[in-house]
């Protein structure tokens, strides 16, 4: 943190910065950050803060501190405390240094949710490395395109990814989290850990950076970087909204390589909480794996929560939830019916986050807000600016529907290679449309570059989306814009019905559409599919879809 910095902007805005200073204070210490510790602990605490200030490097050892013996993950492989992760994660760090990483070089790491993704993130964060999460649905040459483009000279991967990497170069170095066959080469990771020194490390000249893909639904995944936290009231922020609390049981279902996973896993770290980890989502092992460990956090991608309802009723009264108090959701929009059917079932514990790669968290819909205002994205947090501009720039008023500009504290660098997010008065482009309401609350029609202008009318195709989305026997939708020699544009739509035999026909999609809104956006055509192309995090992938036209 610079304290210096801070000192200046106090001096420039006195009221202003001592409010933020109390309100971080508040929050953190409704979180359960602030407890009293003993003399010992607190000195222990002060000395590795002054040493590591906000860097994530530090974080294992404050958790070690707080509490050394409580469980810090719990995977297919069993438990591990505090003290064993950051015992771990130096000897890691020490290996990894052995093996010529130094400070800035760049570390590929492609896992799943397990304890080889906590060890290989702390462990380089720990000798200040640049860290590139790889996502695990990539084809080997997307794996290739991004690893070339993004050039780290390291990579840590699990055992199953081994036939993607064919196309790499063979002086990148390969370390394998996590073996089943034993057949992968390349170093193993815990076999590092068991030869490395568990010592504390000396913080590094430069501090860690993440570089998290963008979702890659229109495109190329980008790469965008954002730096070491320096302070803490974007994480107040977060907090205040999201009723986070020290020393609780998180089921992190949401794959951690990607922004919405990983946010978890730091805040597991921060609250010293327990993170349950599984490989691969099932929807029923997930709710087992909530109600056996009595977690209060749920952290899911929309389509997760959606696979979750699709079990049979008797499947989901069976789980014993009453321990949960928060399910987090985030990735891709969330259908307001969705969030109702599940508080209906779970109680009113969802928390919708709106944002993306870049703008980090722009809105928050905490579970009044969605019994208020279904389908909303929510309102900004303290300290996040939302505004809606028109396509000359102007701010629009309550209702009406433009570009989403976000300013906030958390924002990412820029891409990796190169270029960023338009801006404008220092807000920065979501990449979506909305409006928001008189109440404050944002609603998000969809992606600027998928609105269509169909017989001169502006079209967005999440509307028809979320109003099929309402029909019985539908269970997915995805609508696209495509050519139309009398109107311009027109919509498409791709519908997966319900395993429950027949369904309704294309006449009947369009006549459910015409029912309930204008006729321009009436799907041309209704295409039946057995399931849409996602990628890992649950985003359709549009372009697929394009390419069936």
């Amino acid at each position: 943190m610079d304290v210096s910095a801070t000192v200046r902007d106090i001096a420039r805005d006195p009221a202003g910065h001592i409010s933020d200073a109390f309100f971080d204070l508040k929050v953190l210490r409704e979180v359960g950050l602030l407890e009293p510790a003993g003399p010992g602990k607190l000195a222990r605490t002060l000395k590795l803060l002054i040493h590591w200030g906000t860097s994530p490097g530090g974080a294992t050892g404050l958790a070690a501190i707080r509490d050394p013996d409580g469980i810090a993950a719990r995977d297919e492989l069993g438990e591990l405390t505090f003290q064993q992760v950051h015992r771990r994660t130096n000897a890691l760090a020490h290996a990894l240094a052995d093996l010529g990483v130094e400070a800035g070089d760049g570390v590929g790491i492609m896992c799943r949710n397990h304890r080889g993704f906590i060890d290989a993130s702390m462990a380089c964060a720990k000798l200040g490395a640049s860290l590139l999460y790889l996502n695990t649905a990539f084809a080997g040459r997307q794996l290739v395109e991004v690893m070339e483009r993004e050039g780290p000279e390291v990579l840590i991967y699990d055992e199953e990814f081994t036939g993607l990497l064919e196309g790499l170069p063979e002086d990148i170095t390969r370390i394998v989290a996590w073996r089943e066959n034993g057949e992968a080469g390349g170093y193993d990771l815990e076999d590092l850990i068991e030869r490395g020194d568990p010592s504390d490390l000396s913080r590094p000249d430069r501090d860690a950076r993440f570089v998290i893909l963008t979702s890659g639904t229109t495109g190329t995944p980008k790469g965008a970087q954002r730096s070491s936290p320096t302070g803490i009231t974007g994480a107040a922020s977060l907090f205040d909204r999201i009723p986070y609390r020290r020393g609780e049981t998180m089921k992190i279902a949401a794959p951690m390589f990607h922004s919405w996973g990983f946010l978890h896993f730091m805040v597991g770290l921060s609250t010293g909480s327990t993170m349950v980890l599984r490989r691969r989502f099932d929807p029923e092992e997930t709710l087992r794996a909530t109600a056996e460990n009595r977690a209060q956090v749920l952290a899911v991608v929309p389509v997760m929560m959606q696979r979750i309802l699709e079990l049979p009723e008797e499947t989901l009264r069976s789980y014993d939830l009453s321990s949960l108090r928060i399910t987090a959701v985030s990735g891709s929009a969330l259908p307001g019916e969705m969030a109702i059917r599940w508080m209906d079932l779970f109680g009113d514990n969802v928390y919708n986050l709106y944002g993306s790669t870049e703008v980090a968290f722009a809105t928050i819909a905490t579970p009044d807000d969605l019994r208020a205002a279904p389908g909303t994205a929510g309102r900004p947090p303290r300290g996040t600016i939302v505004k809606i501009f028109d396509e000359d720039g102007n701010e629009l008023p309550p209702r009406e529907t433009g570009r989403i500009f976000v300013g906030s504290g958390t924002a990412f660098e820029g891409y990796t290679g190169g270029g960023g997010k338009e801006t404008i008065d220092g807000l920065l482009s979501s990449g979506d449309v909305g409006y928001i309401d008189p109440e404050g609350h944002l609603f998000v029609a969809g992606r600027d570059d998928e609105m269509i202008v169909s017989g001169g009318e502006n079209v967005f195709p999440r509307e028809v989306e979320d109003l099929l989305a309402e029909h019985g026997e539908i269970a997915e939708v995805a609508v696209i814009g495509v050519d139309d020699e009398e109107f311009g544009q027109r919509l498409k739509a791709f519908v997966v019905l319900n395993d429950n035999g027949a369904g309704p026909s294309e006449d009947d999609v369009k006549g459910y559409v015409k029912k309930n809104l204008a006729l321009y956006k009436v799907p041309r055509e209704v295409v039946f599919l057995d399931e849409l192309p996602r990628n890992a995090t649950g985003k359709v992938l549009k372009r697929e879809l394009q390419s069936q036209d």
